[in-house]
């Protein structure tokens, strides 16, 4: 993780954001394993666990954008980085 940090700290990342943090998320709860990934690490690093649903819940479906809409956004970015 620390090697993508350093590179979208390098390369992505604008003079105005604060520095990336890793985000490693987990299935289950196994501190032994997370201790020792981050065993050392001096950046930021974020620690969750997570669910899978296929169904996105209804309380978010109005707040992300449809399929078609983020299409074009992409396409539009891929236009404009043409320039």
């Amino acid at each position: 993780m620390n090697f993508y940090l350093n590179i979208l700290n390098d390369f992505v990342r604008e003079q105005d954001e604060n520095p990336s943090i890793g985000i490693i998320l987990c299935g289950d709860r196994n501190r032994m394993e997370v201790e020792y990934a981050l065993k050392g690490i001096d950046k930021p690093v974020g620690v969750a666990e997570y669910t899978l649903t296929r169904k996105l819940p209804s309380e978010l479906a109005d707040k992300l954008p449809k399929p078609e809409e983020l299409e074009r956004q992409i396409m539009q970015e891929l236009e404009n980085a043409d320039d």
